[in-house]
């Protein structure tokens, strides 16, 4: 079993601290995000999965990032203008940073520590990629935007998931599910 995820000091994109201590007790699904992706229209769902299990203390947190083909151009307050604008989205949003090499943020390096390999469609979505002319990362690298960790109650990483898995898909409501219930 992995060790807890330690304390990692967070800022909000309204530039407020935070930090990962002050969501322990809860599920967390961490997700990074861009505006300008063809996964982008996941907020809606991600939107939905929080509304649907925040009484049971699931959290869905974004952390947009740049990363990948420069899907994420926008400030801090342009991402959170577009996010609800667009999608409603209510859920905590976090300072865009990185979430891939050298100058990966903190909660990215120790999450891909924790969970170095992801479940869900990967080798067709690196096919998919391919197609289009992209490398696309290997494990434990983040490979793409709307990559999804979720985080038990206590800190350690549960379970990790592509960037295609869809906030409906089955094998993710059923891991919160599992989670929420521990």
């Amino acid at each position: 079993m992995t060790q807890p995820l330690p304390d990692i000091a967070l800022i909000r994109n309204d530039g407020s601290p935070d930090s990962l201590a002050a969501h322990r007790g809860n599920v967390l699904l961490i997700v990074n995000t861009a505006s300008q992706c063809g996964l982008t229209p996941q907020y809606e769902g991600l939107e939905k999965l929080r509304s649907t299990y925040a009484g049971r203390g699931l959290e869905v947190v974004g952390f947009p990032a740049n990363d990948f083909g420069a899907q994420e151009p926008g400030s801090d307050d342009e991402i959170a203008q577009f996010c609800s604008i667009n999608f409603q989205t209510s859920f905590p949003l976090f300072r865009k940073a990185s979430v891939v090499g050298s100058d990966k943020q903190p909660l990215y390096a120790a999450l891909v520590e924790a969970a170095p390999t992801k479940t869900g469609d990967v080798d067709g979505f690196k096919d998919r990629l391919r197609g289009h002319g992209l490398s696309p990362n290997e494990d434990p690298e983040v490979l793409w935007n709307f990559e999804k960790f979720l985080v038990g109650r206590d800190g350690r990483v549960l379970a990790r998931f592509s960037p295609t898995t869809d906030p409906k898909d089955p094998a993710l409501i059923a891991a919160i599910d599992t989670a929420l219930d521990a």
